[in-house]
Order: C-alpha cells, then sequence, then structure tokens
C-alpha cells in the first residue's frame, strides 16, 4: 500500500525519489557502469565528514569508530543496523528492517550503493576494503548480512567488491581517457561529415565502454596509439572493430591524414591487388588511366583492412613488401612507389589456424601481429548494454526527428537475456526497427532471433565452451590474488609451465602486475 499524501515525509520523499532512479537507471544510460559505486562512494565521503565534525576526528578512524560511523548512519534514516562481530581485519553488521522498506525488493542494485557506502569509507581510512553481501532483505533472504574486509589476505577468497584509496583517481583516468578518444574521434568525423556534406555529420562514433574488458582494450588503445605499430584486431562481426581502428588513429600522430577503411572480403579476388595497391594505364582490359590504390589514398594515414584473412594470395605477398620495405609496384607498373601507412587489420576468423592450414602467410601474420587486441563479443560485456542501448536511442531520435524512445521493463529484460550473435550491430538493427513501429515513445516489443534466446540456447559446444573459458580465467584471476600477481608461483599451483600461464594471461586480456600488492 502506497504511503498516504498526509503521511509524506521529507525522507519518504527522498526513498521514493531513489527507488525511481534506481528502477529508471537500466534504461538511462548511466555515465558508466560503476554509477552506484560512485554516488555510494561520495554520499560516503560527505557522511563521514560530517561524523568528524560532529565527534572531533582528525585522524584515520580506528576499527570501532569506524563501525560506529556506519552503524550510525544507517540507524539515523531508519535502518535496524547492529554490530555482529569486528574480528581484526574484519567488521560484520546486520540487520532486519531495510531503510527503503520494501521497496528496496523492486532495486536490489541499492544494496551496492549501501556497500560503496561502507566500502568508500573504509578504503580512504585503512587503504583497502572489499565488501561482501552475504544475506539481502532485496533477495528476501529475511535480513541483511554485511561483511567489510579491511585486511586483503583474510579477504582475498571472498567474493566481493574491492575498494582501495585510489580507486576514484583510477576511475577518473579511465573517464578522461573515453573523452579525449571522443573529442578527438568527433572532430575528425565533424570534418570528414564537413567534406561529404553529411547532415548529421556531429553525431561522430562513439565507444562505449563501461564493462572491464572495454576499458581494458581503451588502455590498449591509449598505450598503442601513438606507436608506428602495425595492430591485429579480433572480433566477431559486429563488435566495433573498425570503431577501435579509427580509435587508434585518431589518437596518432596521424590522426590529420586520412583514415581509409577496406573491406577485404567485399572486394572480388582478381581486383583486390588493383584495388589496394592501383593499376598502370593499360595494365588490364579496361584500365584506361592511372588508378590509385587504397594504400596511396591513405597516405601519410591509417589503413584498417577489415576481414583481412580474405586476401589472396597475392595481395598476401604484396601487403608483406608493403610492411616490410614501405614500398609497393601498382599492377603493370614497372616502378617502385613509396608509401608511408600505418596497417591495422581486422579479422572474424582464428589467423593463426589459417596460418596452419597454408591459408595465409605465416610471416605476413606475424608482421600483423605485432600488437593484438581482441575485441569481447556483446554476450561478454553486460556492463555496457545500457550505455549502448540509450546511445543508440538517442541516435535514432535525431536521425528520425522525434523525441527519444523509451524502453519498457520487459523489453530491457528480453535484451539483457538475449545471446546477441550479431553483436552491436544486431543491437543497433533491432532497435531501429522497434522504434519505427513503436506506439508512442514507449517500446514494448522488440523482435529477436528466437533460435539465439536466451543464452542458454546456443548450441551446446558454444555453451560448454563459454563455460569453461570462464571458469579457467577465474581460476587464473584466483591464483594470481592468491600470490600476488607471481605468475611462477601461480603456476606450480596450476600445475602448468609459467610459459603456458603466459599464454592465458595473453588470452583472456589479464596483466600480473595488476594483482601485485
Amino acid at each position: 500500500m502506497s504511503t498516504p499524501f498526509s503521511g509524506i515525509t521529507p525522507v519518504s520523499f527522498l526513498q521514493t525519489f531513489v527507488l525511481e532512479l534506481m528502477n529508471v537507471r537500466e534504461q538511462a544510460g548511466p555515465a558508466d557502469a560503476q554509477v552506484i559505486e560512485r554516488i555510494g562512494c561520495a554520499a560516503g565521503k560527505f557522511f563521514e565528514d560530517s561524523f568528524r565534525e560532529e565527534f572531533g576526528k582528525r585522524d584515520a578512524l580506528t576499527p570501532e569508530e569506524y563501525a560506529d560511523a556506519i552503524l550510525g548512519l544507517k540507524n539515523h534514516i531508519g535502518g535496524n543496523f547492529s554490530l555482529a562481530s569486528s574480528a581484526p581485519g574484519c567488521i560484520r553488521v546486520v540487520n532486519t528492517a531495510c531503510p527503503f522498506g520494501d521497496g528496496v525488493k523492486n532495486a536490489p542494485e541499492l544494496c551496492h550503493m549501501t556497500s560503496s557506502v561502507f566500502g568508500g569509507i573504509a578504503a580512504r581510512n585503512f587503504g583497502y576494503a572489499k565488501v561482501v553481501l552475504e544475506k539481502r532483505i532485496a533477495l528476501d533472504q529475511g535480513g541483511c548480512e554485511v561483511c567489510v574486509y579491511t585486511d586483503r589476505e583474510s579477504a582475498k577468497d571472498r567474493p566481493g567488491v574491492e575498494y582501495q584509496a585510489d580507486r576514484k583517481s583510477d576511475a577518473r583516468a579511465i573517464g578522461e581517457l573515453q573523452a579525449d578518444i571522443e573529442e578527438r574521434m568527433g572532430r575528425i568525423w565533424r570534418q570528414y561529415g564537413t567534406r561529404q556534406g553529411r547532415h548529421d555529420a556531429g553525431a561522430g562514433p562513439l565507444i562505449v565502454a563501461q564493462s572491464p574488458a572495454m576499458r581494458q582494450v581503451l588502455r590498449a588503445v591509449e598505450t598503442v596509439a601513438p606507436t608506428p605499430a602495425t595492430v591485429l584486431i579480433q572480433g566477431e562481426t559486429g563488435v566495433g572493430k573498425e570503431l577501435i581502428a579509427r580509435a587508434i588513429h585518431a589518437l596518432s600522430a596521424r590522426h590529420l591524414k586520412p583514415f581509409v577503411a577496406v573491406n577485404c572480403g567485399a572486394i572480388p579476388e582478381g581486383l583486390l591487388e588493383s584495388a589496394l595497391f592501383g593499376h598502370e594505364k593499360g595494365a588490364f582490359t579496361g584500365a584506361v588511366e592511372v588508378h590509385q590504390g587504397y594504400f596511396e589514398r591513405a597516405e601519410g594515414g591509417t589503413l584498417f583492412l577489415d576481414e583481412a584473412d580474405s586476401l589472396s594470395p597475392a595481395a598476401q605477398t604484396g601487403l608483406l613488401r608493403v610492411i616490410q620495405e614501405g614500398e609497393l609496384e601498382r599492377v603493370g607498373g614497372r616502378r617502385a612507389i613509396h608509401v608511408d601507412t600505418r596497417i591495422v587489420a581486422a579479422t572474424n576468423t582464428d589467423l593463426e589456424m589459417a596460418v596452419r592450414e597454408g591459408r595465409f602467410r605465416k610471416d605476413l601474420f606475424y608482421r600483423l601481429n605485432v600488437v593484438r587486441l581482441a575485441i569481447p563479443p556483446l554476450a561478454e560485456r553486460p556492463e555496457d548494454l545500457p550505455q549502448l542501448v540509450q546511445t543508440i536511442l538517442k541516435r535514432l531520435a535525431q536521425r528520425y526527428d522525434r523525441p527519444t524512445a523509451t524502453l519498457s521493463g520487459k523489453v530491457m529484460e528480453q535484451l539483457r537475456g538475449y545471446s546477441w550473435p550479431g553483436n552491436v550491430r544486431e543491437l543497433e538493427n533491432i532497435l531501429e526497427r522497434a522504434v519505427l513501429f513503436a506506439d508512442g515513445g514507449m517500446v514494448h516489443h522488440v523482435e529477436l532471433d528466437s533460435a539465439a534466446t536466451p543464452l542458454a540456447a546456443e548450441s551446446g559446444k558454444a555453451a560448454r565452451r563459454q563455460v569453461m573459458a570462464q571458469a579457467e580465467r577465474t581460476l587464473l584471476e584466483q591464483a594470481l590474488r592468491r600470490f600476488q600477481g607471481n605468475v611462477t608461483q601461480a603456476a606450480g599451483w596450476l600445475e602448468l609451465t609459467p610459459r603456458a600461464v603466459y599464454l592465458k594471461l595473453k588470452e583472456y586480456g589479464l596483466d600480473a602486475s595488476r594483482y601485485r600488492a
């Protein structure tokens, strides 16, 4: 039953407001996937300052003072928290009544906001904290039980969210990097759009990187972009490989020069050499004039070769010469032409397998594979989905000159449960169809491929591979945490060679140094 109007208080008003904020957050496209934690950490700083001022605390809080602060905070706003235990390195609190009442069951993410308050205050005072939600009223478990670990060793095998004194600065660095990439890509896109006479030149490409995997990709882009290194991007169709290539170009010293994208798989084999390297007049029937290929058109800039596995043997030979010697010969030509073009290649297949099968030159593979970036499929980046949805809906509104559509809760749940075989490109197509046929501003229905829904409906082989890969990654992370990033010790524990562990770390995009104390 809702609160009578005459019974509304400032606290109940705020509670209702926050609950509704949580209900719409999944459609609202937060600035990043940790928005709940950021709100909690920021609020925790304010509450901590209030506690310090009232009780005259200037130094770091002791565990006892910390417990007083978080219990007092929760009980002041209507909870029923108490201290269950306070062993060295761990503080456990319990409660039987949630400050948000039964409404919290409709917004269980509020528990993460509470844990962020606890974790942020603990990290600021003890340098480290891991918050483990043992029981939650929001999940109908009869009460809440929260453990705050302040000792890293005690917490290493516990599932929970970690907080560190520099956590906020790390998030800020990622935010600044993403903003820098977006600003530079937007600037290039606007210049391109103006030259092409595009009316939507202001839209530009946008990389959504709320998931840890995509944030790691952005860090790699930042590192490799200023260098002349050749880059190989691997990922399923529709994950945004060209977008990452454009980001590399935008952050490089070549950003004022052309970015030329070529889909090698879309060019007939007989025309591929001419398209890439150009041809001389009279080189073949129909060659009535000199033709500059994509390499020459990308002079000084970046050439993006998508579906590089589709290159013919002759084109592979020519590409290898360009990479090794910086020169090419047009088809029918007799002189070498110097070119200064950076190559970013992409594939959705296993190039190493193609090498073993003799379909791709080994020496060319090694030349392309100087730096490899793996773009995870959308199904493995659930944190990116809400902002991707909101970004696409905003752009569709701009394209069709109508208000931004909103998805019903049921539709959002459908999208979350879908396996996305076509990745971001499929998401764009599905949302565009849904918006075009939506009744008013609310989308109540989307057409999904029933053969791919839900995730569990994938082929047994694919599902088994995904589960085994996730289990292997989890085991690797557990070993790295246990031995604080020491690969040799982790390898011994896993009964593997250090080389095998290093290969697995590379495969899963893990950095052992991030686990060192």
